[in-house]
């Protein structure tokens, strides 16, 4: 990873003289991460949601609650008074329970590891000892979602409503190489695609049958087709199965695809050519599911708050990145969205993922610094 220099922060008037310990950030991350939270596990997300919620309330006092969902539970925490700003993470990993006993946390050599430090329960407990600093908190809230990780679905009406409310989001995913935060964020959505032919025997009748592997095929190239890279506009196919015995003709296909766009008129674009997929062999059905379910996030959301980012911090970078992440969701609301504001790092769902100790309070002051700064305005 390129080099990062940490600089300090000007949080402002309303912080305690006292610094973040970074001792008991890694007390705190070292916590969350060996409670172990894959989305979808829904005991494994009912342990860490408590883990969380313990966490905000004994470091900033008041009540987290926890809002039950389908997905697991999501965990807000308010201040109180007039909403002002609003810190966006979630608490669900890509990792499945185990990976704990293979990969334990390890905080040595300048770097803690384990699975998901990076991703972003760093960003969490950074975020909060940032707000722990400030003398009066009023006005900012704390949304912590089960369901990230696999879509939003159970947490985006929630996302939406109180990022509408608060008017401003910091989202605390981890940073983009080399620390820059980030300012834009293509919208990202999966779609299956599903073929349906005729079983037959291969080789005593192989022409009765219609072949879905072979029309998966052809449809695998016309969608790859679809991308335009030179905008930004990526459509990969990821996953496809087909078939049950090697001397059947397949009667069932599955493609999924990964789409990544930059602009409205993108998603528009892809999203009609996939309704508009036909089949090449007679006989043959498709059906298509998905979206582009994460709308683009436009640099112009963030601009505002990354302007103040880099008063905080000079020499700060932003960057555009093709992942997406629930910011997308408050952006095109229109609502001021600043991310990236979470850990320095990287190897997000990787064995290799990790977390820059050394830059854990100054992310930790830009945060508060920020909230200081949105709730002046």
């Amino acid at each position: 990873m390129r080099e990062t220099v940490h600089k300090a922060v000007d949080v402002g008037d309303a912080v305690r003289a006292v610094d973040v310990s970074v001792d008991a950030m890694i007390e705190d991350l070292r916590t969350l991460v060996e409670i172990e939270s894959p989305s979808r596990d829904l005991d494994a997300l009912t342990a860490s949601a408590a883990a969380v919620a313990a966490l905000i309330e004994s470091r900033l006092g008041g009540r987290a609650v926890l809002v039950e969902s389908e997905a697991g539970p999501h965990v807000h925490w308010s201040a109180g008074g007039d909403p002002k700003v609003l810190i966006l993470g979630h608490h669900d990993t890509v990792f499945p329970l185990g990976t704990l006993a293979r990969r334990p946390f390890m905080a040595e050599e300048g770097h803690a590891t384990g699975p998901g430090v990076f991703d972003m329960l760093g960003g969490l407990v950074q975020a909060v000892h940032g707000l722990a600093t400030l003398d009066d908190r009023s006005g900012v809230e704390i949304l912590v979602t089960a369901d990230e990780e696999v879509g939003s679905r159970s947490s985006r009406a929630l996302i939406e409503e109180r990022a509408l409310a608060c008017g401003a989001v910091l989202v605390c995913e981890g940073a983009a190489e080399g620390g820059a935060l980030k300012t834009g964020r293509k919208g990202c959505g999966t779609f299956q695609v599903s073929i349906t032919g005729r079983a037959s025997h291969a080789g005593l009748e192989p022409a009765a049958g219609v072949n879905a592997l072979i029309e998966a095929a052809h449809q695998v190239l016309d969608i790859a087709a679809l991308g335009r890279p030179e905008i930004g506009t990526t459509v990969t196919p990821t996953v496809a199965s087909a078939g049950t015995l090697d001397n059947v003709v397949p009667a069932e296909a599955t493609v999924i695809v990964d789409v990544r766009v930059e602009s409205a008129d993108e998603k528009e674009r892809v999203e009609s050519a996939f309704a508009a997929l036909t089949p090449h062999l007679d006989e043959a059905e498709i059906t298509v599911q998905g979206a582009v379910s994460r709308p683009p996030m436009p640099e112009s959301a963030s601009a505002e708050l990354f302007a103040v980012a880099e008063r905080l911090l000079p020499g700060l970078e932003g960057r555009a990145v093709g992942g997406g992440s629930d910011g997308n969701f408050t952006a095109a609301l229109g609502v001021p969205t600043l991310d990236g504001l979470g850990a320095v790092g990287g190897g997000a769902h990787a064995d290799h993922e990790y977390l820059v100790i050394g830059a854990m309070a100054e992310r930790a002051h830009l945060v508060a610094g920020l909230v200081n700064a949105i709730r002046k305005t």
